[in-house]
């Protein structure tokens, strides 16, 4: 079993072997959460890096990643657990055929852990010889209250209530790793149970850090160019602004354009891996991302 880290610079360490460039207060919160015990709740805008944080975790402690992915309409069949119905019919059907009159014993029978299939909440209770997992609940503000209520259980105590089988608890956590986009906020009853963390867009040298890992065979002048645009086009008024996410694909598709620095044309013609609205790319294109291109080739100029 991987043993956790045992202090902040162990953490940003940890994070570094996952090519994941963290700021210090990003690397104390997680050491807290880790330490204490408890789960980490990740606020911030798509694409600036929170799932890959617990990607990176479970790849660095060599733990097994569990990750609910949320929607609309999830359920607790999907999230936690259901019965296997078809092979509980079965199993009736073969036990009436072999003569067997205690129903009471193919109720015990068919309602035994061997006919429950596990969904990621429940799966990331159980034991690991690695060691307990790292769970990821992944754009929870996309799902609604009842579901936010019923993880209040799973996050104060890590058991689960199964009305067939009694509770099913862990017997050490995992660590939890939760992420929002904020598209709606999270009532404060599960916040509390958390460590809270607002992961916001790099600085301009934290991105070109981050590039350096992810594309490193960018030339050093793209990227420099890359990352004073990307943190020009945050301060303009979009719909969406783009992420660090959308900064590496467009470094490395202008690295499979063999480009070593941008130019206004290459601009317009891959805007559409940068911002993913219309309206988005018709206000940037053109004489607008030539002035930016302008303003960001003469700060370079003057280093």
């Amino acid at each position: 079993m991987s043993a956790l880290p045992a202090s902040i610079d162990a953490v940003e360490t940890l994070l570094a072997q996952g090519d994941y460039v963290a700021d210090r207060p990003l690397a104390t919160s997680l050491f807290l959460a880790l330490k204490m015990g408890r789960p980490l709740f990740l606020e911030g805008e798509a694409g600036v890096g929170k799932t890959e944080i617990a990607k990176v975790l479970a790849t660095t402690l060599n733990r097994r990643l569990v990750r609910l992915q949320c929607y609309e309409g999830l359920d607790l069949n999907s999230a936690v657990y259901e019965w296997n119905y078809p092979r509980q019919m079965l199993e009736i059907r073969l036990a009436e055929a072999a003569g067997e009159q205690d129903r009471g014993k193919i109720t015990r029978d068919i309602f035994s852990r061997d006919f429950l299939i596990e969904r990621p909440l429940l799966q990331a209770l159980q034991d690991d010889a690695a060691g307990p997992p790292v769970l990821l609940i992944d754009e929870l503000d996309r799902t609604d209250e009842p579901f936010e209520a019923y993880l209040l259980e799973v996050l104060s105590d890590f058991q689960i209530s199964v009305p067939e089988l009694g509770v099913i608890k862990a017997a050490e956590p995992p660590i939890v790793i939760i992420t929002s986009n904020r598209t709606r906020e999270i009532h404060d009853a599960l916040k509390r149970r958390c460590l809270y963390y607002w992961v916001d867009y790099p600085s301009a040298e934290r991105e070109l850090a981050i590039l350096e890992r992810k594309v490193p065979g960018a030339p050093k002048r793209l990227s420099q160019e890359i990352v004073r645009f990307v943190q020009a086009l945050r301060n303009q008024e979009l719909f969406k602004l783009p992420g660090v996410a959308e900064t590496i694909d467009w470094t490395r598709a202008l690295t499979f354009l063999d480009k070593v620095a941008l130019d206004p044309e290459t601009i317009d013609n891959t805007l559409g891996v940068l911002l993913k609205y219309q309206d988005d790319i018709a206000k940037m294109q053109g004489s607008e991302a030539a002035a930016i291109l302008r303003q960001v080739q003469q700060e370079l100029a003057g280093l």
